[in-house]
């Protein structure tokens, strides 16, 4: 027996209403809800009513309602024993809480949420919505991992109650993914995960299953197309163009930013850079959907395709600075307290699973940016000697171009691996992003840190690249700075920063040793 099954009344309209959302008919389903809302004396139906009422809200981007919805229908679900209910409403109560910028209640939401979802008994369609909301929330926050659990627990459920596989492709949780490694520098991997979705879309075409995505898919699909255009790959010719697919989406806030940024990406595709530009300075769009960084790339993308490098490079500062900035937020999320705000014990041991996604590289398993400048920021605050090293890979360009991308990412595991072999205890290395690594010595001085990176620089050179990658040797190349406490600290880490990479692009015109 499934949930509605247990509703009394308006159960017509509210499967009317749920319909009229998943075609993305979400201002129509609003008004039928408030009706229902005023007019039903059963709470199961009452409660329905409104947490389907929070779901057309934030379709709609009605920000300024979220709160006094959500307090609504917490006080109509509260005395409802329906896991379902409690765990759909805190899927949606997360996503309207990443919205407002409380990424702390988020984060409370999204543990409430998937611990009620796993509670229900008697899995339905309904459900099915609950996790692929739950999955919304996950990929809106970055926890791309979660997402995608959450969105195959979405179809598989779905399957179950014969919902068809292209209701939960779900292809904007693999999009804000794509474009959340291009901001932080990953373009290769970026355009990997976009032709993933190519494919995808590919796959439903040729079953001529394509008529039955939902219409945020369409549009989903077809910023990914443009935006797979816009950084100079082949876009496949199979099925929709990229034009008539972002005009999908209904009267869903987000797929209007779509439908604007993909007429962006669409202008650079074309070799209409200035107009994509100007586009972009008119263009008003939700830091949410795709990232606040996404206006700083594509402006960078399309100043490179008018050959106006230095702006470009001042844009594509700005896109990493902004990336960077919502990564703070996140981890400032955790160090702030969000193990005090979610006091069950079970609650804090998943919150430090997230904690320890956000904080990860997942293909080198290294901590990441985001881990690395909490450690830089602790071992300073202390007091103590510490010197930066920037680690960059030689010859890493020519193993993608001959060998592939699947052979990068072994490179770049192996690399970890060597780099960690012959660190000394207590010190510290990360994955910076792309082909980079830095490595923190603490309490050593420069003259020490030189012989670490003669131990680095052996280490890789010895390693046998040429049964991985006939053909190509790796090789690396190392600065280090000195971080310098006499400015304030975030000043003295950017320096340092700065330093190391000037040493490290120096060190690329030495002669290497043979």
């Amino acid at each position: 027996m499934g949930w509605l099954d247990r509703v009394d009344d308006q159960v017509d309209a509210l499967t009317h209403a749920r319909a009229l959302q998943e075609a993305s008919r979400s201002a129509e389903a609003y008004v039928l809800l408030e009706r229902v809302i005023r007019t039903t004396n059963d709470p199961a139906a009452r409660a329905d009513a409104m947490v389907q009422r929070l779901s057309a809200l934030i379709n709609l981007g009605r920000t300024a309602e979220f709160t006094r919805a959500i307090e609504e229908a917490s006080a109509a679900v509260r005395d409802l024993a329906e896991p379902y209910l409690h765990g759909h409403l805190n899927a949606l109560a997360a996503l309207a809480a990443h919205h407002q910028g409380a990424l702390d209640r988020c984060v409370m939401h999204l543990v409430r949420a998937a611990r009620a979802l796993g509670a229900v008994a008697d899995p339905d369609r309904d459900t099915a919505w609950g996790w692929h909301d739950l999955a919304m929330a996950y990929s809106y926050l970055s926890f791309h991992g979660y997402a995608l659990g959450a969105i195959e627990r979405a179809r598989q459920l779905g399957l179950t109650a014969g919902i068809p596989e292209e209701t939960f492709a779900a292809p904007g949780i693999r999009l804000r993914n794509a474009v959340a490694l291009d901001h932080n520098g990953d373009s290769d991997g970026c355009l990997r995960v976009l032709r993933d979705v190519a494919a995808d879309l590919t796959r439903f075409v040729r079953a001529g299953r394509a008529g039955q995505l939902r219409p945020s898919s369409l549009a989903a699909y077809g910023y990914a197309a443009a935006r797979q255009a816009a950084l100079g790959d082949q876009v496949a010719t199979e099925g929709p163009e990229p034009a008539r697919l972002i005009t999908h989406g209904g009267d869903s806030a987000r797929a209007r930013d779509l439908r604007q940024l993909g007429q962006v990406c669409l202008a650079v595709a074309d070799g209409r850079p200035i107009e994509a530009v100007a586009r972009l300075d008119t263009v008003q769009v939700s830091n949410e959907t795709l990232g606040a960084a996404e206006p700083a790339r594509l402006r960078s993308i399309a100043l490179t395709r008018a050959g106006d490098h230095l702006a470009a490079h001042r844009a594509d500062r700005l896109a990493f600075r902004l990336a960077a900035q919502r990564n703070d937020r996140l981890r400032d999320v955790y160090i702030d307290g969000i193990a005090a705000r979610i006091d069950h014990e079970e609650m804090r041991r998943e919150a430090a699973r997230f904690e320890g996604e956000a904080l990860t590289d997942p293909l080198t398993g290294l901590p990441n940016r985001r881990r690395l400048e909490r450690y830089i920021t602790a071992v300073v605050t202390r007091g103590d000697r510490v010197v930066i090293g920037v680690c960059d890979l030689d010859g890493f360009k020519a193993v993608n171009t001959r060998h592939g991308h699947h052979s990068g990412d072994l490179v770049l595991q192996r690399i970890a691996g060597v780099i960690n072999r012959v660190m000394r205890r207590g010190d510290f290395v990360a994955r910076y992003g792309g082909d980079e690594f830095v490595v923190v010595l603490p309490d050593t001085g420069m003259t020490e840190a030189a012989e670490v990176a003669r131990r680095i620089e052996a280490a890789v050179r010895l390693e046998d690249w040429e049964s991985l990658v006939p053909g190509t040797p790796v090789g690396v190349s190392i600065g280090f700075a000195e971080v310098s406490g006499g400015s304030g600290l975030r000043d003295a880490l950017s320096v340092a920063f700065e330093q190391a990479d000037r040493e490290m692009l120096r060190a690329k015109t030495r002669p290497r040793a043979s």
